[in-house]
């Protein structure tokens, strides 16, 4: 009879003790690999502290410019706030310096009036009581509107006639246009014949190229060309032109004081 046990073999079974060296021997390789990786980098020149010290370095720096950042909002804020305190402070101004422009303009136009009223050293009694020029569509060309009243007690009927001129720069030169070279109809004066005021409204065309800066009307009483008054107006082509002369003039067109006008004189005055 054969025996059974003859091919028998005994192994000896340990699952435990193989997955603790499988796993032993999984963690040694990774350990290898790892220190493999960080002799490559170490041999490249990359080293960990340094790496950890710039990181730090770089978080340091973004915080600082975070914070600088912060400190130019609120800069640029402060600003802001002071830039609209100037401007609502400069808008105050410009009302106040409109408010005091617009009282002396009433002023001289109420010393205009009354030294108008008295008008020493003067035998003519009428004057200019108000000027306004308004411009028209077309270029060049206005409508000169004023009032010729007399000064003092109106007694009696004047009659008489008064020479416009009107001076500027043409070329950026002086030069001055009689009525007759700026009236449509090439009229060299206008006639008056009234008791208390009289009121014109005249067209005048000027030349291109030409800047007004002054209007001046020469009133002259009966057929006596000897003596005058003149009057001089800012040409202002809105609201009322406020007036710069005032006097008389002697036979040969001067003033009453010996001073010539001379021809192309400007007596700018800005507003």
């Amino acid at each position: 009879m054969a025996d059974p046990f003859g091919k028998l073999v005994v192994r000896s079974h340990a699952p435990r003790r193989r997955a603790v060296l499988f796993a032993a021997s999984a963690l040694l390789a990774a350990i290898v690999l790892y220190g493999a990786f960080e002799l490559g980098r170490y041999d490249a020149g990359f080293r960990v502290m340094d790496s950890v010290r710039g990181a730090l370095s770089a978080s340091s720096r973004i915080a600082k410019l975070e914070a600088e950042n912060g400190r130019q909002r609120e800069q640029l804020a402060a600003a802001d706030v002071a830039r609209r305190v100037d401007r609502e402070g400069y808008k105050q101004v410009e009302r106040s310096l409109g408010d005091m422009q617009s009282q002396i303009a009433r002023l001289t136009q109420d010393l205009s009036f009354y030294r108008g009223l008295v008008q020493p050293d003067s035998l003519v009694h009428v004057k200019v009581q108000q000027m306004q020029i308004v411009p028209e569509a077309a270029v060049g060309k206005y409508r000169l509107k004023f009032v010729l009243m007399q000064t003092g007690k109106p007694d009696n009927v004047v009659a008489g006639n008064a020479a416009l001129s009107i001076d500027g720069l043409q070329r950026n030169k002086p030069t001055t246009l009689t009525f007759a070279q700026v009236s449509p109809n090439r009229r060299s004066g206008l006639a008056y014949s009234f008791r208390y005021f009289q009121d014109y409204d005249e067209f005048v065309i000027l030349p291109p190229g030409f800047e007004p800066t002054r209007i001046g009307i020469e009133i002259h009483s009966g057929k006596d060309a000897s003596h005058g008054f003149r009057q001089a107006f800012v040409w202002k082509a809105q609201g009322m032109s406020l007036e710069t002369e005032a006097a008389g003039t002697d036979g040969a067109g001067g003033r009453a004081n010996g001073e010539p006008h001379r021809k192309g004189e400007l007596d700018v005055q800005t507003e």
